[in-house]
């Protein structure tokens, strides 16, 4: 992640979860707090009651990869911190960057979009 870097501390997550702004969707719920500072910082939360160890890191890594690919398209001053919810189980990629993108269209914190709001490499992987 080039503009962003991890949250890593409990006190920093609280912080968000309380002075943060949330919204919901089927897989994913996102906590956003704006900050002075030109980089954005990302927490990701996956409860145990979504799965095992193993389906807990998938969805983490499918989260982050997410961001990873589409964070040119985030405001900056940002701090994000996204939850898992159990419906996140089993879902493919497309389906967590198209619920991570919606949930940052209701933020409003999209710089520029796509009409669909995917990654320019599953978008170009269509075209011929």
């Amino acid at each position: 992640m080039i503009f962003s870097e991890s949250l890593k501390k409990y006190r920093d997550f609280q912080r968000v979860y309380k002075k943060g702004k949330s919204y919901a969707n089927r897989y994913l719920v996102m906590y956003v707090l704006r900050q002075d500072t030109q980089t954005n910082q990302i927490g990701i939360s996956v409860s145990k009651k979504v799965g095992n160890s193993v389906v807990r890191h998938r969805i983490t890594r499918l989260i982050r990869e997410s961001y990873r690919l589409n964070e040119t398209k985030f405001k900056k001053g940002l701090t994000i911190v996204v939850v898992a919810r159990a419906g996140a189980k089993g879902r493919s990629f497309s389906e967590m960057e198209s619920a991570l993108m919606h949930l940052g269209r209701l933020h409003s914190i999209l710089d520029s979009e796509t009409s669909d709001g995917l990654s320019p490499l599953i978008k170009g992987s269509d075209q011929k």
